[in-house]
């Protein structure tokens, strides 16, 4: 335990204040995380859409969330890091207090993509922030505070969603609306006028790149690809597993929050030391495995009916699946890529994951619908075994 409690200690010792504050930003507005984890419960309990129609507005969210990557990025370097997040923070509020009155899968499908779009741009502006105020030597440390604060958050979101959601799912929206409010008038009280870390002359000397690119390198390519099936079957956590809670265990918003609460607090607490641990014991093509692994085999316990605390164990696996996988799917990319074309290397595996958001919905729910949970279970252990096996051959292909 001293052990453990030393290491967070010392882990982000040195950061400045902005890089807290910022961290402290991402914590309330992930605090306001209700909505996403709990609209496919919402679209089939109250808004009676079968299982597919949910999939299909789910996907939409996918489509925004990645447009808004790329416009979030584009908007940044041309009007900057402060203004776009403050837009993006002060135009989704309104966005989530309307949301309730869109009903009709057209409307509702335009407005959840037009929410992720907006509230999406956040991201890429936010990370260029969290350079922009970091001092070089922390910067690792800044974005893992953030991950952290990410994760905090999401431990106390639905946990809240989940309460609000028993009452009225509207109280869902404006309490998600309300906390993007806040965090804007935080961020925007505190940045404004704010100059951050002076870089030497130096480091604006103009890189010189090299010829090889990402979408010519066959084996990352390959690697990018089974991050991708991966996402697909990672991210029914936040799609047809809440609807699972509900039609099959019939349980409460309230206990569908808890247990994704759960799942932020687990990682939250744990990743730092699981990670470390990992790093000094296994290469980093072991823990991608080993994580994609227990990606499988966390869906495919549900199909063992054994209460509740079947349901908290899977999750718990699933977890250490996230924190195996994710963090050590990003150090092969930055490893495998040069010393001037990270970026390139870093979008391409990012793209990975953010069409996996799009189809992982779509997939998943047509699964869940045509053939049951069961089979959706089942099939999700038979393609992340696959792809365990893909990520063994690539890693021999690497090598060479």
């Amino acid at each position: 335990m001293t052990r453990f409690l030393h290491i967070y200690l010392n882990a982000y010792r040195g950061l400045s204040r902005p890089a807290w504050m910022l961290a402290l930003v991402m914590f309330i507005n992930r605090s306001g995380a209700m909505v996403l984890p709990f609209l496919g419960v919402y679209m089939t309990n109250k808004l009676n859409y079968t299982i597919e129609d949910a999939g299909i507005v789910l996907s939409c969210f996918g489509m925004g969330a990645v447009s808004g990557s790329w416009l979030g990025g584009w908007l940044t370097d041309r009007f900057g890091h402060f203004k776009i997040q403050t837009c993006s923070l002060f135009l989704t509020a309104p966005l989530f207090f309307l949301l309730p009155q869109l009903q009709s899968m057209k409307w509702l499908a335009f407005g959840i993509f037009s929410l992720s779009l907006i509230s999406e741009t956040f991201r890429p502006a936010n990370s260029v922030s969290i350079a922009h105020y970091a001092k070089p030597e922390n910067i690792t440390k800044a974005f893992s505070l953030n991950r952290m604060a990410i994760n905090l958050g999401f431990s106390i979101g639905p946990a809240l969603g989940g309460f609000l959601a028993s009452i009225s799912y509207d109280f869902l929206f404006y309490g998600n609306g309300i906390t993007c409010l806040l965090a804007g008038i935080l961020f925007f009280i505190y940045f404004k006028g704010k100059k951050g870390h002076q870089k030497k002359k130096e480091d604006n000397a103009e890189p010189v790149f090299p010829k090889r690119s990402p979408y010519t390198d066959v084996p990352f390519l390959l690697f990018s690809f089974l991050c991708a099936l991966y996402a697909i079957c990672f991210f029914q956590l936040l799609n047809t597993l809440p609807m699972f809670y509900r039609s099959i265990y019939q349980l409460t918003e309230s206990q569908i929050g808890r247990i994704l609460a759960f799942s932020g607090f687990v990682v939250f607490s744990l990743e730092m030391l699981v990670v470390h641990v990992a790093e000094k014991k296994l290469s980093t093509a072991s823990v991608i495995i080993f994580g994609t692994l227990l990606c499988g085999f966390s869906y495919v316990l549900l199909n063992h009916h054994a209460g509740q605390w079947i349901l908290y164990f899977s999750i718990f696996i699933l977890c250490l699946s996230e924190i195996l996988a994710i963090p050590f799917m990003a150090t092969v990319t930055a490893n495998r890529s040069g010393k001037y074309n990270q970026g390139a290397y870093m979008g391409l595996n990012a793209l990975s994951f953010s069409i996996a958001h799009i189809i992982s919905p779509y997939v998943g729910t047509h699964v869940a619908a045509t053939h049951g949970f069961t089979s959706l279970w089942w099939g999700t252990g038979i393609i992340t075994t696959i792809t365990a096996v893909g990520f063994i051959w690539v890693f021999r292909l690497m090598k060479r």
